[in-house]
């Protein structure tokens, strides 16, 4: 037997929606004219059955793929997407969702092959998610690409380009932006909240990234939230689906609910009383595919004259053309993606290319005296600390697994020379005081000529609802620090060790004051990925110097925040927040330093139309070729309503040899210069904008804590 028979395709053409010579629109419209109401209300199911009579096997649309293909056995982890922000980096994004989009081509074609079409084995990835992590407490923002929107845009794009692919028939796979728009937290309330949001925050901070999603990438799907926005839900809101996404950002793909989200319309936010009301006020508003359990009742919906079989039509001819160009109904042999195979998955330039984001993710925080990078000779080394072999530390949420997990203990030692004496003791539970009093590790840092504390948490206390089992909140946080018992940890520690250095894991901002006074050098290392331990290692000891930047602003307390549940801006990231930070958001250090220099505007006045290019010096002034990440941040001095203290509008990665020079240019238009106003309009004023180029977001922190000196210029625009 063939593979494309064992796979199920059809060898010849029996109907015209199976001829791929056909357009797409013929094809669909003739598919659902040959499905009675029953089949069709049966295909607008996330676990579509099959219909045995057209030759139409089954087909499951839920499938993750965050940060590598998830939830389906053996893939390549890479580091969590919040890590994977931190690298600022996107042509690491796009080849990042290129090797995923093999994986995952590889793993369908061999999950088919054995007669199995299960969640979790399709070609429709739900993945990424560009909601914007506007408070560290919210559990699921490790899932995020950061609090910019400019950023989250940017890295969105190349992850949903690569993950697609270039083919100009057939999606390798097919990508999809959620949780559209407004969503991100508290979980314990995501069934029944109303995000309440002004205008310009919903244009200037939640919605960017969808639109470059839609407009730039053409992602395949959209996931509405559970939330209610504004007081519509957000699966059956007539203008953020309707009016925004399909008008304005001309999306032509597929909508779907988020997961028994339509189940809240009646169980949480009560806007209408039965599942036949649910359903209808969903699929009248364009949700074309249920993750759930309340389409079945669309028969019912039909019965009552709640929707007509018409509107469920309409549904299908914006749901059913993805599976076309994914090349599911077409015959054996036509679809270039059906000879990948097993050697695809974990192939070794996957693995190489984890522990590349890994590395380049690490952000380096504090170096006193330069204690980092240490010397692979030494003679002694103290490893402890509750994450040191934790492998969920690597994990994060929503991920694969590999028979290559590689802790930051192993990748340590992997760094040390044989002669090396090398002790460890985990010394410290992840989240509750130690129940034996004993103390067996303070000796050790007293011995040892350096220490590595290993602390943090992973996503058994920050994640999903129900996810995190050691989370009080529904797999948010609290508090925003490391658990108490590790600081009490580390206090101890400190009292006797000669050298500390801290590695922390973690998904979010920290508020670690305590740990900065502490420690002698501080990596936040995020959910790293399987080659996470490597990567740390490699950090630590010279292999790898740090280069990434923080995606997210690291307050110094919980004081410093608004409440969890006011989704205004006011105060919040880097743009509006009012109190100084711990650590700032773009902020990272490197084992080399920079200087910037010669920052020149090629004009001076502007017009509206105008280009203007910004071009930097950057330098490399130490012993050690490294990357740097090069910021470009916009300030409207003159703005008719409040604006952002410092907007990120442009970055670029750049590496450089030691005394090497380089300059950087950035093209500033009308797009960088345009104010959001109160109605949500975009609006380019005349005035002054002040133009910040460096390696942190422009701020007296930044320079306290040792980055680069940043350089500044005006921008004058005319009408």
């Amino acid at each position: 037997m063939s593979f494309f028979a064992r796979i199920g395709r059809a060898q010849e053409t029996q109907f015209k929606f199976q001829d791929p010579a056909l357009s797409i629109l013929e094809r669909t419209d003739d598919l659902i004219s040959r499905l009675t109401l029953e089949e069709k209300v049966g295909q607008v199911l996330y676990a579509a059955p099959a219909v045995d009579r057209l030759g139409i096997p089954q087909y499951n649309w839920w499938n993750e793929c965050l940060h590598g293909v998830a939830r389906a056995g053996k893939a390549t982890v890479f580091p969590q997407a919040v890590g994977m922000a931190a690298t600022f980096d996107t042509d690491l994004m796009y080849r990042i969702g290129r090797a995923i989009s093999m994986e995952a081509r590889a793993k369908y074609n061999l999950a088919v092959g054995h007669g199995s079409r299960e969640r979790y084995q399709g070609l429709t990835f739900w993945t990424p998610n560009v909601n914007i992590f506007r408070d560290p407490r919210w559990g699921r923002g490790q899932e995020t690409y950061g609090e910019d929107p400019y950023l989250t845009s940017r890295i969105g794009v190349s992850f949903v380009q690569g993950l697609q692919g270039d083919h100009p028939k057939y999606l390798q796979a097919a990508g999809m932006a959620k949780h559209y728009a407004v969503h991100n937290g508290p979980e314990a309330l995501r069934h029944e909240f109303d995000a309440r949001v002004g205008m310009k925050d919903l244009w200037e901070t939640y919605l960017p990234a969808f639109e470059a999603l839609v407009t730039e990438a053409r992602v395949e799907g959209v996931m509405g939230a559970y939330n209610r926005v504004n007081g519509e839900p957000a699966c059956a809101h007539p203008y953020l689906m309707q009016e925004v996404l399909r008008k304005q950002w001309g999306f032509k793909g597929y909508f779907t609910s988020d997961c028994w989200a339509i189940v809240d319309f009646y169980q949480g936010h009560n806007v209408v009383k039965t599942p036949a009301e649910a359903a209808a006020l969903a699929i009248n508003t364009g949700c074309n595919l249920n993750c759930g359990s309340t389409y079945p009742k669309l028969m019912e919906s039909v019965q009552q004259g709640l929707t007509t079989e018409a509107d469920i039509d309409a549904n299908l001819r914006e749901l059913f053309p993805t599976r076309f160009k994914l090349g599911l109904f077409d015959p054996s042999g036509t679809v270039p993606f059906d000879t990948i195979g097993a050697s695809w998955i974990r192939k070794k330039q996957h693995v190489e290319l984890s522990l590349e984001a890994a590395e380049k993710s690490m952000v380096l925080l504090k170096n006193k005296d330069d204690v980092l990078p240490l010397d692979p000779d030494i003679g002694s080394v103290f490893i402890t600390g509750p994450t040191a072999a934790h492998v969920q530390s690597l994990l994060a949420n929503y991920y694969g697994v590999s028979e290559d997990l590689v802790t930051i203990m192993e990748g340590i030692l992997a760094n040390l020379s044989p002669h090396t004496l090398v002790r460890y003791v985990q010394g410290a539970l992840l989240d509750e005081p130690n129940r034996n009093p004993a103390d067996w590790y303070s000796g050790e840092a007293a011995e040892a000529e350096v220490t590595i504390a290993c602390v943090g948490i992973s996503q058994l206390i920050e994640g999903e609802e129900g996810e995190s089992i050691m989370s009080r909140h529904a797999g948010d946080r609290e508090e925003i620090g490391l658990p108490k018992n590790q600081i009490d940890f580390l206090k101890l520690i400190r009292e006797k060790a000669k050298k500390l250095v801290v590695v922390i894991t973690g998904g979010s901002a920290m508020a670690i004051p305590e740990v900065y006074d502490l420690a002698d050098a501080i990596l936040y290392a995020w959910y790293p990925g399987e080659q996470g331990g490597m990567a740390v290692g490699n950090t630590l000891f010279g292999k790898s110097v740090p280069s990434g930047k923080l995606p997210v602003t690291f307050p110094k307390s919980l004081e410093d925040l608004p409440p969890y549940d006011d989704y205004a801006m006011t105060n919040r990231t880097y743009r509006y927040m009012e109190k100084e930070p711990l650590f700032p958001f773009g902020f990272g250090l490197s084992y080399t330093t920079f200087q910037y220099s010669d920052l020149v505007l090629s004009q001076e006045v502007a017009y509206p139309g105008d280009v203007v290019r910004v071009s930097c010096r950057v330098t490399n002034t130490g012993a050690l070729a490294a990357g740097e990440v090069v910021q470009l941040y916009i300030t409207d001095l003159e703005a008719s309503v409040p604006v952002p203290h410092y907007a990120l509008k442009g970055f670029q990665r750049i590496s450089l040899k030691p005394g090497e020079s380089r300059e950087v240019t950035f093209e500033v238009s009308r797009k960088q210069l345009a104010l959001i106003n109160n109605d949500g309009k975009s609006v380019l004023e005349p005035g002054d904008f002040q133009i910040s180029v460096g390696g942190s977001v422009p701020s007296q922190r930044s320079l306290d804590l040792g980055a680069p000196v940043y350089k500044q210029a005006i921008l004058k625009l005319e009408q």
